[in-house]
């Protein structure tokens, strides 16, 4: 018992130990971009976006279309359209673009 006990307290422990960049980082990822779009992104986004905004990244999974692959950051603009926040879409275009052309 004892030691199911502390195997919860781990867990939650690394869970809050995620920072805002793995949780965007992850939501990218999750709602189809790759991996090093989804960092490179991420990392813009945490700088110019608020916690409020970067927390509504978590319902990208939604956006995710029937495509299992990778979608494209075109793609990926316009699904995030559905967040209704101008800024997000500002800094998704810009970030995306920038991003891309690194990849």
């Amino acid at each position: 018992m004892k030691n199911i006990a502390v195997l919860i307290v781990v867990s939650l422990s690394l869970t809050a130990c995620a920072t805002p960049e793995t949780r965007v980082r992850s939501a990218l990822m999750d709602a189809g971009l790759s991996r090093p779009v989804a960092a490179c992104m991420a990392e813009r986004m945490v700088d110019r976006l608020s916690l409020v905004q970067l927390n509504k990244f978590n319902g990208l999974k939604k956006l995710k279309g029937r495509d299992a692959g990778d979608i494209s950051i075109n793609e990926f603009v316009k699904r995030t359209r559905a967040l209704q926040d101008p800024e997000i879409l500002g800094v998704v275009s810009s970030s995306g673009v920038i991003c891309a052309v690194r990849s």
